[in-house]
């Protein structure tokens, strides 16, 4: 039996840059997008398809944010080299709106490339079964093989309809599911499960906030790009340029301008160099935004207090499986939910090394252009405070110990897992960490309470906007496209409200 390759390379390393990232830079713009998730990918072709100006600084390499991908060699072959792994970092699921989003924002074939995952199956103590995770499916589980009423199943999905986001989240999770299912732990596991391996959710959080995440998954199940992450990027960094926006990577914004004796953006700081705009949207971490890239001393006493405040979601790691060329893989699912834990509670799901965690399975489906790649990502939340102490030596241990531990785990679902495995790496809360800025590795921005800081910064700054991972707008990839081009929308008006003040007169200028 050959023993899979553990790679320690460079989950937390990043490549040299070559030459000057930002030497073509214009001295001013319409817009500056500070970082390039989905949000501000989105704002940023939203606001050039509107007409306006705009640059977009991403401190990576590579667009996208998490939604990203990195390439790995193969073992050689008699004929050379093999034809590799490519790993996709958060490609694991997402609505059916994300169609809908992609269509309005993007293109035809970027919404024409969704397609559903066949298979989503749970696997722990309490229950093992399959679902297509859509409400119809859901419910069949939960009268046939939980036992309970189907009057009791419709009331449950009656109240979360009947949630008004607008009012006060004073219900918890945790709350909800003991009025609706008491003492039913089995049934709180597969109603969160999934969720909080997808966004960090807790039975503490608001119950708003799973309602929403909740139901937009129920409508019609979990769904997939194919084609991957990269051809993914790829088509919006086409769509991007097509309408004019000026992409800059390996440029980390150092500052974000403000005005010396009015709260509004005058521009960005980038490589050493001022870079004026009327409006700055930051795709940055919320308290990253505040804190770091403009500076508590420019925004109220109160807005600081209410920001110092905000709760950062948790980390993950993440064990990414490369099975070798010769051998594949053969079908399992598209999503494995995996737990040894006899009973369900969210808060353990960040143990290490963990009794749970996801496994997403990418057949050659995922990408049917180009060599036919077969992989694994197991995904886990995690705790930044467990790695960020440890010396190097510690660190790689740690990393090895995890990898080994998932394998483990994957061979209960595949007995020859080993055999088939050529690569494995593992990244962590510092990996993200470091490759996002993402303050503690935060995989999932903030909790509910960031939303109303996000929203407010423009009553701060004039002409500061924030599209990012806050609260319950960020339901994974669809929460951020669609938080993006709420913020573009908003700028939007505010950039044409400039216009017609510079050609009448009598009006104001809302700068």
């Amino acid at each position: 039996m050959r023993s899979p390759k553990y790679y320690r390379g460079s989950s937390d390393g990043r490549r040299p840059l070559a030459g000057d990232p930002v030497a073509k830079v214009q001295s001013h713009y319409d817009v500056v997008v500070v970082g390039s998730g989905l949000g501000g990918l989105t704002a940023a072709n939203v606001l050039a398809r509107n007409g306006h100006r705009v640059a977009l600084f991403e401190q990576h390499y590579n667009l996208g944010g998490l939604a990203t991908w990195f390439k790995r060699p193969g073992e050689r072959t008699e004929t050379g080299r093999g034809q590799g792994h490519l790993f996709d970092i958060s490609l694991h699921g997402f609505p059916v709106g994300m169609k809908k989003t992609c269509r309005k924002y993007w293109t035809p074939e970027i919404a024409g490339a969704i397609h559903r995952l066949e298979g989503v199956r749970f696997s722990n103590p309490q229950f093992d079964l399959e679902t297509d995770f859509t409400r119809a499916d859901f419910t069949r589980l939960l009268v046939e093989h939980f036992g309970l009423e189907s009057a009791r199943v419709t009331g449950f999905y009656d109240t979360l309809a009947q949630m008004d986001f607008f009012d006060p989240p004073n219900a918890t999770i945790g709350d909800l599911f003991e009025e609706h299912f008491p003492g039913r732990n089995d049934v709180h596991r597969l109603l969160l499960e999934a969720i909080s391996y997808a966004n960090g959710s807790s039975l503490g959080d608001p119950a708003i906030a799973y309602a929403i995440v909740f139901t937009n998954f129920m409508s019609q199940g979990i769904f997939t790009f194919r084609g991957g992450t990269d051809w993914l990027v790829r088509s919006m960094r086409a769509e991007l340029l097509r309408h004019g926006v000026e992409l800059f990577h390996d440029a980390p914004v150092e500052r974000i301008l403000v005005h010396t004796r009015e709260p509004r953006v005058t521009g960005v700081l980038v490589g050493g160099r001022e870079v004026r705009a009327n409006v700055v949207i930051s795709n940055a971490n919320v308290l990253s935004t505040v804190q770091r890239l403009v500076g508590e001393e420019h925004f109220d006493v109160d807005f600081v207090r209410q920001t110092r405040a905000v709760r950062l979601n948790t980390a993950s790691c993440q064990v990414y499986f490369g099975m070798r060329a010769s051998q594949g893989l053969p079908w399992i699912t598209d999503l494995l939910m995996d737990s040894t834990a006899p009973t369900f509670a969210s808060e353990a799901l960040r143990e290490f090394p963990g009794h749970s965690r996801t496994f997403s399975f990418y057949y050659p489906s995922v990408r049917p252009e180009g060599p036919a790649r077969h992989a694994i990502v197991a995904s886990l939340n995690a705790r930044y405070e467990d790695w960020a102490p440890l010396d190097q030596p510690s660190y790689e241990a740690k990393k090895a110990q995890l990898a080994e531990h998932t394998l483990a785990a994957l061979e209960r679902h595949l007995p020859d897992a080993r055999a088939r495995v050529e690569h494995v790496e593992v990244a962590t809360p510092r990996t993200f960490a470091f490759y996002t800025g993402h303050p503690s590795g935060t995989s999932f921005g903030t909790k509910f309470e960031g939303l109303d800081v996000s929203q407010r910064l423009p009553e701060q700054i004039a002409g500061l906007f924030h599209a990012g991972s806050v609260g319950i707008i960020m339901s994974g990839w669809l929460g951020a496209a669609n938080y993006g081009a709420i913020v573009a929308n908003r700028a939007d008006a505010l950039l044409h409200s400039l216009v017609q003040a510079a050609e009448d007169p009598h009006l104001k200028s809302p700068l």
